[in-house]
């Protein structure tokens, strides 16, 4: 370019009004020729709101929500999360009986009241009848019959509490165990099925460490003063319980004492949830004969005699130095140690499900003191998650005959199919990543199974004994039905049609050992996903979910499975080296916000969640783009907002919410996700096209000089 004919160039964009998307860009670039002409300019700013209604006269109920839910007073370059949910943030307040609250909580609260009603309603007197349900409303009345379960008691653990009575040596104490695991109650560790992650094809079985009370390992060794209160706190619960199960105050109080050292001692002995996101370090397959060398003092026949699956022989262990220790620990334990653990457990996993005592001292230590949640939950809410939990092909099917019809699966379809094509688009715009590489990233990404809206076939529970008046009975039937059905399935060829969430879930999920993507019917709903919504809202909304989920299988864990879902190495090592580097540079980003004063995120521990993050924005803001190039006269914003910019305050509004500093700080210690704040500014800050919608100058924190990039 002339210095010549920088003048008419720069008249010619700069006098003019911006473009569809190139708000941003558009000024950017006025800035950039102002200097090439040796004239000063402003510094690049956001293009100004128009003299628009406010929100409350916005006709649109869209665009009237996208609008109220934001602050146009802060600065989006400064803080974006603020900009586009500071109105959510001030007008809402964190309910009573939530920890939490924000627009996936909010979805779900809907979601919930829609299942109250398949589940509240008379036989013939609601839609959903010609599906399954009965088994359903059962146990949920079951569930809601509080005076039947006040007058039932403790009665119903009584068998369980004479065992651990007998638990008298490793015998004794395996057989327990393995009754426990049948009822769902996870001590010692904890034992599921699914697909051996180098044969996809065929089932597993997996043991992998467990057996705490509290959330997390951390919980039990920081010494900080939070932490050591804490511990108190979980002390004083034990015993309350133990006492509720008639155990004499001065007995039970010593009985805490052993829970908690016992406890202690498993958690020393457990990996770091961190390093447990390494699938190479949570692979290691064994056969029976293997398992009992590692930890001979487990009575493994017995346990499988009793837990049933006597004859399974191929094991994944995680970690294997945790069961080696475990086993080592066992025979130097006191049994009124063991009985004591056990007991507790069982008052632990039972309370929830008991009379209104046990329920309190629950709510007060998991609810109010772990989470800072002020109210319980009202009944039926509980009793509806349960229901969902137990049965979840029973109400996911009712849920999605009546809340899921139209055309939102097709649209849903043809957005993954543009959304999974802008993720090919960019690996060729990669250059750390050489040509082999890409060509098997770009075969994996063509391989990618999804799943919208809810299963293609049901699963039969008429095998299920659902009584009317026996809801903790109910619970423990179900946790044996399913734990029954998962040994069953060891070393059977694997079911790809199986779902593992329910239909209503505000949620999505990618399954590294099939390379799938799957999106139940519960998420595909506003603010998320809506037909009649402007497409930009959509793409930010949706589309970013889906390009989170087809981003996992590209992430730190998920990349180590190849198109098939095998775990092997396909990436040439170089370049295994620069995906490393950036990943490193994610690690460190993160671990720099700050969520309070003194805690930050952990980098390592949600780094799949964060590369997933950046990878999903962009993948939906490519898909976006080409999407409105070729449907130009369907593209539509808001008031003050270019479509491009409505992109980006869309996505930002699905993580709109807030916390109390209890649940923020149980969220740091063990959720994979990062604060809904850096949810937003993260990818928001790593993504070249946000700094150019919104004009951010380079060195504001919303576009940094040095900005990570993975996918």
């Amino acid at each position: 370019m002339t210095q010549a004919r920088v003048p008419s160039l720069r008249s010619a964009l700069c006098s003019a009004p911006s473009g569809r998307l190139r708000g941003g860009a558009v000024a950017a670039l006025c800035v950039a020729l102002a200097a090439c002409d040796g004239k000063t300019s402003a510094p690049p700013q956001a293009p100004e709101p128009t003299a628009d209604p406010p929100a409350a006269a916005v006709t649109d109920p869209i665009a009237a929500d996208v609008l109220a839910n934001m602050d146009p007073a802060a600065d989006p370059c400064q803080d974006f999360f603020e900009y586009a949910c500071g109105g959510w943030v001030a007008s809402n307040a964190i309910p009573a009986d939530q920890a939490r609250w924000g627009r996936f909580y909010e979805l779900r609260e809907r979601n919930l009241e829609k299942m109250r009603a398949l589940l509240e309603a008379e036989p013939g007197a609601a839609a959903g009848e010609d599906v399954p349900i009965a088994q359903a409303r059962t146990m949920y009345r079951a569930c809601m019959d509080e005076p039947t379960i006040e007058a039932q008691g403790v009665q119903a653990l009584q068998p369980r509490m004479d065992a651990i009575a007998g638990v008298k040596d490793a015998v004794s104490l395996a057989r327990v165990v393995g009754l426990f695991h049948r009822d769902g109650v996870g001590v010692l560790f904890r034992t599921s099925a699914g697909p051996d992650d180098k044969n996809p094809n065929r089932n597993i079985l997996s043991v992998r460490q467990g057996g705490l009370g509290l959330p997390d390992r951390d919980y039990y060794l920081k010494d900080d003063a939070d932490s050591v209160a804490l511990r108190a706190a979980y002390l004083a619960h034990v015993e309350r319980v133990l006492t509720l199960l008639g155990e004499a105050p001065e007995a039970a109080r010593a009985q805490a004492q052993l829970v908690l050292e016992f406890e202690t001692s498993l958690a020393k002995v457990q990996m770091p949830r961190a390093e447990l996101r390494d699938p190479d370090k949570r692979y290691n397959k064994l056969d029976r004969a293997g398992l009992r060398k590692l930890a001979p003092q487990v009575r493994w026949a017995d346990y499988f005699a009793q837990a049933g699956g006597p004859d399974i022989v191929d094991i994944n262990v995680t970690p294997p130095a945790y069961f080696e220790a475990l086993g080592k620990a066992l025979p130097k334990t006191p049994l009124p140690t063991l009985r004591a653990y056990l007991k507790w457990h069982l008052g632990r996993d039972a309370s929830p499900h008991l009379g209104a005592a046990f329920v309190a001292a629950d709510f007060e230590f998991f609810g109010k003191t772990l989470n800072g949640q002020a109210e319980l939950a009202p009944r039926w809410k509980r009793c509806a998650r349960a229901t969902d939990a137990a049965l979840p092909e029973i109400v996911g099917r009712a849920f999605v005959d009546v809340h899921f019809a139209g055309a939102n699966r097709q649209v849903a379809e043809t957005m993954i199919v543009a959304i999974e094509r802008a993720f090919e688009a960019g690996l060729a715009n990669l250059s750390w990543m050489d040509d082999k590489t890409r060509a098997r990233a770009v075969e994996k990404s063509r391989k990618v199974a999804n799943k919208i809206g809810s299963p293609t076939t049901w699963r039969d529970y008429s095998g299920l004994d659902v009584q009317p008046a026996d809801h903790l009975g109910n619970m423990r039937r179900v946790a044996a039905f399913d734990f029954d059905r998962a040994l069953r399935e060891v070393g059977q060829p694997t079911d790809r049609s199986r779902w593992y969430m329910s239909a209503p879930t505000v949620n999505a999920y990618y399954n590294a050992s099939w390379n799938e993507m799957v999106f139940p019917a519960g998420i595909l709903q506003p603010p998320f996903f809506s037909a009649d919504a402007p497409m930009a809202v959509n793409f930010g909304g949706i589309g970013m979910v889906m390009g989170h989920e087809l981003s996992h299988g590209f992430d730190d864990q998920g990349r180590k499975y190849d198109g098939d879902g095998m775990l092997q190495p396909w990436w040439d090592a170089e370049v295994a080296g620069r995906f490393e580097a950036r990943a490193a540079c994610v690690d460190a980003t993160y671990s720099s916000y700050e969520v309070q004063p003194g805690l930050t995120i952990n980098g390592k521990l949600t780094l799949g969640e964060n590369i997933a993050d950046l990878g999903g924005l962009k993948q939906a803001h490519r898909a976006y783009e080409a999407w409105a190039q070729a449907h130009p006269d369907e593209v539509r914003s808001v008031p003050g907002l270019t479509d491009e910019q409505l992109l980006f305050v869309a996505f930002a509004q699905i993580w709109c919410a807030k916390s109390t500093p209890e649940a923020e700080r149980v969220q740091v210690a063990t959720d994979s996700h990062s604060h809904p704040r850096f949810r937003v500014n993260g990818p928001a800050a790593s993504t070249p096209a946000f700094a150019e919608a919104f004009a951010c100058a380079e060195g504001t924190p919303m576009h940094p000089k040095d900005a990570c990039e993975v996918w």
